[in-house]
């Protein structure tokens, strides 16, 4: 395993190969949040829209990502667009559960006191839902997190021709190089507790641990 380690290092592949995951994973992740969180706060706000888009979202949710690698592949072409489209799949019925349901939450009490001493509809959103749903998105990221990284692995062994996922299917085929088959595992869960790692801090931010006790 060191040796494959060094030997990667000595081509200076290893670097390369991380760079192109973590580029893969920031994109796919990235634009699954951002799209998927604010459309999950508004379905859970607005419980007309949620029964109108709710059956849409049980079809597609249960297909596995690598389902769609053929059509990734068709859309996108074998390269980084492909991968981010698999990753952003991966990502974004997760995310867009775990908004809904961090709306669905929120007690009503809150809703109903805001509401009692006068709130805008703004003040509402940014002094009741805010800090009652950030915790729970927190932890709906560093899991969704997780989940970006186990696809993009997978969707490197076949949409592209660099990265982790490829070094382990590349090294595989040239020659059974199974010592970097296993430097690239012990990479990739590395990585993977360093972003798990970074995500939980983030649960430590004190504007972030804003909650409401039951008490």
């Amino acid at each position: 395993m060191l040796g494959g380690i060094a030997d990667l290092l000595r081509h200076g592949l290893l670097f390369k190969y991380i760079v192109a995951s973590l580029f893969r994973v920031t994109w796919g992740f990235g634009l699954a949040a951002v799209l998927a969180i604010p459309l999950g706060l508004a379905i859970g706000w607005f419980r007309r829209t949620e029964m109108s888009i709710n059956p849409l979202v049980q079809v597609f949710r249960p297909i596995s990502p690598l389902a769609w690698i053929p059509l990734a592949i068709l859309w996108f072409g074998v390269g980084d667009s492909a991968a981010i489209f698999l990753i952003f799949l991966g990502c974004f019925f997760p995310l867009l559960l775990t908004a809904i349901n961090a709306v669905r939450n929120v007690p009503s009490v809150y809703i109903n006191a805001g509401r009692n001493f006068g709130l805008r509809p703004g003040d509402l959103i940014y002094r009741v839902l805010y800090p009652a749903v950030v915790p729970q998105l927190l932890i709906g990221l560093r899991i969704t997190l997780g989940v970006a990284w186990l696809v993009v692995v997978a969707a490197e062994m076949i949409a592209v021709d660099s990265g982790l996922g490829f070094l382990i299917v590349d090294a595989r085929n040239a020659g059974n190089r199974y010592d970097l088959v296993v430097a690239g595992m012990v990479v990739i869960g590395l990585i993977g507790l360093l972003l798990d790692t970074a995500m939980r801090s983030l649960e430590r931010v004190k504007s972030f641990r804003w909650a409401y006790s039951e008490d």
